[in-house]
């Protein structure tokens, strides 16, 4: 077995799911939660049993009530909506995509027309394009990029959702710099640091993997897109599973190696029952491959920050 190695969680994850976790021990539950607070089945259960209720949207949510806005990030209609309804609010996004909306707002205020590369309908697609909607078009691959109408091409810029597949982006922006070679990048890379040192950790083990297994939810982007370069990279086949109990035996006759990583939202908990699975079937030893080293950590929202704060001082 070869385990990639950086996998799971990232800072802005680890950030949001200790938010909800702090938010509970400080207030109790009930603690309501838009959307799911990160892309894991597992995850969400876990918090959903120790009080916290997941909601779609904040009307769902009681006046007066306390709501956490997930790691994904929301438009700024949702925050009115939230004060319209007395809420308590703790924006539990992460401070990457933090940065990709504060970037759409700077844009769209300087007269750019944006195009944003991204996948309709993903909550932080959704979120960021609600910063500027009428100065931002949703760009999803090359495609797209090849019919894409717009109205002013002199001054343009892409931006880019953070768990996207960097091949693919590159592509894609490839293609829309081919039509409008006055398109000017970000100042920054949007695809974020985990998002992409997943993927090369990925790449560095699959050209030697029969199979190749991806631990994390169907809906989490990231994750999804480990398996497609996975693929890319030479990995013979390659499959995405929530958890040991979705792996089957008939995927591993013939397997001599088989790698194993795990999305940005996936505790190191299912990775483990995955190794064990393995090794219970007679997979032997297994080498740990490292291909970078992550240090970052995200403070609490200062929402929460001060809460815990005040109550500390009252306790002393």
């Amino acid at each position: 077995m070869l385990l990639a190695a950086p996998r799971g969680y990232c800072a802005g994850v680890d950030r949001a799911v200790v938010t909800v976790e702090k938010a509970l021990e400080l207030y109790g539950p009930p603690v309501y939660v838009r959307k799911q607070i990160v892309h894991n089945k597992y995850v969400v259960h876990a918090l959903e049993e120790r009080g916290a209720i997941f909601v779609d949207e904040v009307e769902e949510v009681p006046e007066g009530s306390t709501v956490i806005f997930s790691a994904h990030g929301v438009a700024p209609v949702v925050h009115e909506e939230a004060a319209a309804r007395n809420l308590k609010t703790i924006d539990a996004t992460c401070p990457l995509v933090t940065k990709v909306h504060a970037e759409a707002k700077r844009f769209a205020h300087e007269g750019y027309q944006i195009l944003l590369v991204g996948h309709e309908g993903h909550e932080e697609v959704v979120g960021t394009m609600g910063e500027a909607p009428q100065a931002m078009t949703l760009v999803e691959d090359a495609d797209d990029a090849a019919a894409v109408v717009v109205a002013d091409t002199d001054k343009l810029v892409w931006l880019s959702q953070t768990t996207l597949s960097v091949d693919e982006t590159l592509t894609t922006v490839g293609a829309l710099k081919e039509r409008f070679p006055q398109l000017i990048s970000p100042p920054s890379d949007d695809i974020c640091y985990a998002t992409q040192n997943r993927q090369a950790a990925v790449k560095e083990i699959a050209e030697q993997c029969d199979v190749m297994i991806v631990v994390g939810s169907g809906n989490s982007s990231n994750s999804v897109r480990l398996v497609e370069v996975a693929l890319e990279a030479g990995a013979r086949s390659a499959y995405r599973v929530d958890s040991a109990d979705e792996l089957d035996e008939a995927w591993f006759e013939d397997c001599g190696t088989v790698g194993v990583s795990s999305g940005a939202s996936v505790p190191e908990i299912l990775v483990d029952d995955v190794l064990r699975w393995l090794r219970d079937r007679g997979c032997g030893g297994f080498e740990e491959v490292h291909t970078a080293e992550e240090t970052l950590i995200f403070a609490l929202p200062p929402e929460l920050r001060r809460d815990l704060k005040a109550a500390e001082a009252a306790g002393q």
